[in-house]
This record gives C-alpha cells, sequence and structure tokens, in this order.
C-alpha cells in the first residue's frame, strides 16, 4: 500500500478547486471570452450601461460564490461559474473604471495591478502560503476568489490598453498575450519560479487574451473585428465551456483514461 499516494488522492478529492492541467487553462480562456462577450451584451447591445450591468454580475457573482463556498468538495459547475461571474463582473467594472469614471486604462490597469499584489501579500501573510490548486478551508478559498475577481477586473483593463491605446488592435493584442502566456509556460518548466507567482502571472494574463479574443468576434468590421454579434457569441462559447467541462469532469472520473 501506497501511503503517501493514498494521501495526495485525499488531498485531491477534499480539494475545492479543480487541478491546473492543460485543460483547465483552455476553460479559463472560453470563460474570459465568454465574460467580455457577455459583459458588452449587457452593458451595451442590451444598453444597459457600465454601472446597472455591474451591479447585476455582482449579484450574480454574490450568488455562485455562496453555492461554492457552502459545496464541501470540488463541483465542476459551481467552481466555473463563479469564474463566469467574476469574468462578467470584471469586464462591466473595468470599463466603468475606465470609461465612465474617466480613470483611463493606464491608470486603472497599475492601480489593479498594485491591488492584486497587496490581496495575495495580504493572503500569505495571513495563511502563510499562497495555495493554488489545494484549496479545503473558507479562509483560503475567500482569498481565492478574492484575486480572481481583482485579477479578471486587471486583465479586462491591460486587454484595452493593449488593443485600443497602443494600436495593436484585437488580433495584434491576443497574439502578444498568447505570447506572454507562452513565455509563463516555458518558466514553468523550466525555471525554479514560485508556482504561485507564476500561475498567478498566467491567470491575470488569460484575462485580456479573453478580452480581445471576444472582442475580435464581436466588434464591428470597421474596428476590426467579425461583427457576430455579442448575445450570439456568449451562447456558442458558453455551450462550447459547457462540453469542454462536462467531457474534462468524466475523463478525470474514469479509472480507465488513468
Amino acid at each position: 500500500m501506497n501511503t503517501s499516494n493514498n494521501v495526495s488522492d485525499l488531498n485531491t478529492t477534499l480539494s475545492k478547486v479543480p487541478q491546473v492541467t492543460i485543460a483547465f487553462w483552455i476553460i479559463k480562456i472560453c470563460a474570459t471570452t465568454l465574460g467580455e462577450t457577455g459583459g458588452d451584451a449587457l452593458s451595451m447591445t442590451l444598453n444597459l450601461g457600465y454601472a446597472v450591468s455591474s451591479l447585476i454580475f455582482l449579484g450574480f457573482f454574490a450568488v455562485t460564490l455562496f453555492a461554492q463556498v457552502k459545496a464541501k468538495r470540488y463541483h465542476p459547475a459551481a467552481y466555473w461559474a463563479v469564474v463566469v461571474a467574476t469574468t462578467t463582473v470584471g469586464t462591466t467594472t473595468s470599463d466603468y473604471i475606465d470609461r465612465t469614471l474617466g480613470l483611463g486604462y493606464v491608470l486603472a490597469s497599475t492601480g489593479l495591478l498594485a491591488l492584486v499584489i497587496i490581496t495575495l501579500l495580504i493572503w500569505r501573510a495571513s495563511t502563510g502560503s499562497i495555495r493554488v490548486d489545494h484549496i479545503t478551508d473558507q479562509k483560503n478559498e475567500i482569498f481565492y476568489w478574492l484575486t480572481i475577481l481583482v485579477s479578471n477586473t486587471l486583465g479586462t483593463a491591460l486587454g484595452d490598453f493593449v488593443a485600443t491605446t497602443s494600436g495593436l488592435g484585437f488580433e495584434g493584442g491576443a497574439l502578444v498575450f498568447a505570447a506572454l502566456i507562452a513565455v509563463v509556460a516555458l518558466l514553468h518548466y523550466r525555471s525554479k519560479m514560485s508556482v504561485a507567482v507564476l500561475f498567478w502571472s498566467a491567470y491575470v494574463l488569460t484575462r485580456p487574451l479573453g478580452a480581445t479574443l471576444g472582442d475580435t468576434l464581436t466588434k464591428p468590421l470597421a474596428e476590426g473585428g467579425l461583427d457576430l454579434g455579442r448575445i450570439t457569441s456568449s451562447l456558442v462559447i458558453a455551450f462550447v465551456m459547457v462540453i469542454l467541462v462536462v467531457v474534462t469532469h468524466r475523463i478525470k472520473k474514469d479509472p480507465l483514461s488513468a
């Protein structure tokens, strides 16, 4: 009997977050793209505005987070619902800060980046470590989701800055962030950098990647987009994401796949 393997399996079972795999990152990018198209659908297509849309998505975030925190272990539907909620909240809140309040992309990005770092420092000081793939207690889980909420808001501002202010466009911005994620992946496999630092770096970068991909799909042709429609794009991305979550969860549960 291998005691260490049994302990590892138990820890994985008790954890309320999924293992960080390639499938995790693919689903995360789908979620961030959905956050962009879904957030814009409410604030722009339905013309509810950034403030009202942010309040609606904050309500959605509160409901999904409550279900996730009350759960005893990892449930794919609950977990990814919260992720989508943070991306939609991040989209409309960032747009409200950047455009309605007039802070601009640079100032907003700088402030949000500082907030992400502060949250991580407080998390480490409060719990002694920053866990990203093994969350079993409520304190770590609250810090985990707070960091995700802020990082997804930061990612929206970064995506808009690179795509519009820098003049690279949506497709150019997507390529930049994809390249940066590739660098983080390379560092993960080839360096001894902190796993937590690399995880949150990739997590932040997947948000602007999703934002630029979402804008590429939905912006008018004159602005460099494909003009596919925000609501239609959101529904298609949501469908793809659900399929990916279901398939990966079933593969994980199937003993023959190990």
